[in-house]
């Protein structure tokens, strides 16, 4: 799993690129506060080589509390930029930072 940032000079947003490994898997999403925790909205593509990915524009200078969902399970991004506990999942959430 992996999340790159491209930071936009001319805009305020962030192009947020995340790559998630799961060859066995039949569907991947990326769902946080910045699509409203919504898989439809943060639908993964699958590629030959097995892996998901997506690019997604958010907007910069903030924290994003995120998780995939692959397969209906949530999962975090082992490289999130923190952790955060989050009471209404009784889990940690993986933390994105722009």
């Amino acid at each position: 799993m992996s999340v790159k940032k491209q930071f936009i000079k001319t805009k305020p947003v962030v192009k947020v690129t995340f790559t998630v490994a799961a060859k066995e898997a039949n569907t991947a999403a990326v769902v946080g506060d910045f699509n409203n925790w919504n898989p439809s909205a943060g639908e993964l593509s699958k590629l030959k080589n097995g892996t998901f990915k997506g690019v997604f524009d958010v907007n910069k200078d903030a924290a994003y509390e995120f998780k995939y969902v692959i397969d209906g399970a949530f999962v975090n991004e082992t490289e999130a930029d923190s952790y955060k506990w989050n009471a209404f999942a009784g889990a940690e959430n993986s933390v994105l930072e722009v």
